[in-house]
């Protein structure tokens, strides 16, 4: 059976193998442009149903961070404070309004959710942490470092961010070139066999 082609060992070391998890960054700011480029990969991944419920909120002005700054916990504070942007990965609490759009060959789709809360919660979180996954992913296929965190006030960050209520944080994720010579080392992982069965 041939498959569809695999990436070399230079783009496995870019997205795993060699990609770190970054909290020291070099200056150089992240355009508009790229951050839409990876949000035009990273919007590819599958989802149940297509449903799609992740936002992704650019936090790049000073008036942006300082609205964040509150938010974070201490220990970090100072590297959000100091990335050129942080994405705030959310999920759309009324996502399956869009689903007549999103999953058109089933018109029943809106139905499977509306009205039913546990299960709206339940999709939304865990394909928008799929879809924050895909989207650093993509960042790293882009040159883009990462720097993912869930030390936060959630609460003090929806608050600020989605008062309405509709949209709700889920994780946020530094994004900056990264300064390598301040990295720490990587900590180990488990085995396949430790970590997996086959059955």
């Amino acid at each position: 059976m041939v498959g569809r082609g695999a990436l070399d060992d230079r783009g496995l070391d870019l997205i795993f193998r060699e990609a770190r998890t970054q909290n020291s960054w070099r200056p150089d700011p992240i355009p508009e442009d790229l951050l839409r480029r990876i949000y035009d990969l990273a919007k590819f991944g599958p989802t149940a149903a297509n449903s799609t419920p992740a936002r992704f909120v650019f936090v790049v002005s000073k008036e942006g961070k300082d609205k964040l700054g509150p938010c974070l916990s201490a220990g970090n504070y100072e590297k959000t404070m100091a990335a050129p942007a942080t994405v705030i990965v959310a999920y759309d609490t009324r996502f399956y309004e869009h689903l007549p759009e999103l999953f058109p060959h089933n018109p029943d789709a809106r139905s499977w959710f509306e009205g039913n809360e546990p299960h709206i919660l339940e999709t939304a979180l865990r394909n928008s942490s799929l879809q924050g996954a895909y989207f650093m992913i993509a960042a790293r296929s882009l040159g883009v470092d990462c720097g993912p965190m869930s030390g936060f006030d959630q609460a003090k960050l929806n608050a600020a961010f989605f008062p309405d209520g509709r949209y709700r944080a889920n994780f946020m994720c530094n994004l900056a070139y990264g300064d390598d010579q301040k990295i720490f080392p990587r900590n180990p992982r488990l085995s396949f066999e430790r970590a997996c069965q086959v059955v």
